[in-house]
């Protein structure tokens, strides 16, 4: 292992001192402004999940301005042919084009005087998404394809946020054209070099509905209050003691939305919850599955028993499922990373995480979500923000890795 991971090191020397990737690293530095300016543009084009039209149609118009052969395909990801023989075999680099929060205006999405990115989506993915565009317009600029064995499909995805529930990766991987002469995946999600995600985090997600007839809150009371009983349910669930004590896989639960009630003296007529539930171990999933129902029954037990009139009734129904997979450490994909580290003086480390990668490495396809350089952080919240210095570090990651990838395409077992 020792001689292969020199070997891998030594190539990737060898590949980075070559004159025409020495002239992308340049590009990089030289064209940051231009780079920062698509980041910020991006960012302002509002796109949250199932709503991405706007965002993939602007993607669509840069790639084409780039040279590249561009399209939207059925499911709604922008697809170009980016480098290399258009008829494959494909290494894929992606982006998802989604948001958990949108921009109301495109003042949302600012400069602060320290040189940051303020604004939601401008870290996850706005980071992705700019090194989509910096890595396949410094690729046309410098770098002859000649020698290369593939070719450089660039995706921007939609439905990898909330319950997009990896719609486009899916439809990319099991149902498009493409799907058989795509060998090995580079997913760029977020700004950090310093990991690397070869486990794909296992994840299924519910909405529980609780129902009633409703009434006045003092000439009624007494009926089952939906409300009362998924709130016991809720806290059921989450005293459950996950992660205690003993090694074993990692789990989460976390409920990320409830709603119901029409007014403050109105017993509701329903109540809904939704439910994310992660685990490193498929068999926790279905546990902490099986705990969720079994806290919802008792909490309906014990409102319908305490009631006093009509009954309350719940159901629970599954909006999401993201299956779990593991690539080797010892697959070529992640040698080649790690030596692009190794050269680079990246310090990086393995890690699982929940991300589109997870469709490829279930279905044993070689794939990685790296970020693409930068700072950033507050993801998911109203105070995100990204920084882009150290993003020229991050792009030639992603360069190094794609042309050795392209030099050598990964095989599919």
């Amino acid at each position: 292992m020792a001689e292969i991971a020199f070997i891998d090191t030594k190539s990737v020397s060898e590949l980075a001192g070559e004159r025409s990737v020495r002239e992308c690293a340049q590009w990089f530095t030289r064209e940051k402004q231009w780079i920062n300016e698509r980041h910020l543009e991006l960012c302002r084009i509002p796109a949250p999940t199932f709503l991405e039209e706007r965002r993939a149609e602007w993607m669509t118009v840069q790639f084409r301005t780039l040279g590249c052969d561009s399209r939207i395909d059925r499911a709604g990801n922008v697809i170009a042919h980016a480098f290399g023989r258009k008829e494959g075999p494909y290494i894929a680099l992606t982006a998802h084009l989604d948001t958990v929060l949108s921009p109301r205006n495109a003042e949302d999405i600012r400069v602060s005087p320290d040189g940051k990115f303020l604004g939601p989506g401008v870290s996850d993915n706005g980071a992705g998404l700019a090194g989509l565009l910096a890595v396949t317009a410094a690729l046309r600029s410098c770098v002859a394809a000649g020698d290369l064995q593939g070719s450089l499909l660039v995706v921007a995805n939609v439905g990898e946020e909330g319950e997009g529930n990896l719609s486009g990766m899916r439809y990319l991987c099991r149902q498009s054209s493409l799907a058989s002469k795509i060998k090995g995946f580079v997913v760029l999600d977020g700004p950090a070099v310093d990991h690397i995600t070869n486990q794909a985090l296992a994840s299924r997600r519910f909405e529980i509905s609780i129902n009633g007839p409703g009434g006045h809150s003092w000439s009624d009371y007494g009926t089952g209050n939906p409300v009362h009983a998924l709130c016991r349910a809720i806290s059921m669930l989450t005293e459950y003691r996950l992660n205690g004590g003993t090694p074993g896989p990692r789990s989460t639960i976390n409920f990320g939305t409830i709603d119901g009630g029409l007014s403050i003296n109105s017993i509701p007529t329903g109540a809904r919850a939704k439910v994310d539930i992660r685990s490193e171990s498929p068999e926790k999933i279905e546990e902490l599955a099986n705990l969720l129902t079994a806290a919802v029954e008792r909490s309906l037990e014990t409102e319908n028993e305490r009631s006093s009139g009509p009954r309350v009734s719940a159901k629970i129904r599954e909006i999401g499922s993201r299956p779990g997979g593991r690539m080797d450490e010892a697959a070529q994909i992640l040698r080649y990373i790690r030596a692009v580290d190794a050269h680079l003086a990246i310090r990086s480390h393995l890690d699982c995480a929940s991300t589109d990668a997870n469709i490829p490495l279930s279905m044993g396809i070689p794939a990685v979500s790296i970020g693409a350089g930068g700072q950033g952080g507050g993801a998911h919240t109203p105070s995100e923000w990204y920084h882009p210095e150290g993003r020229d570090l991050g792009l030639r990651r992603i360069l190094l890795l794609l042309l050795m990838l392209l030099k050598d395409p990964p095989e599919i077992a």
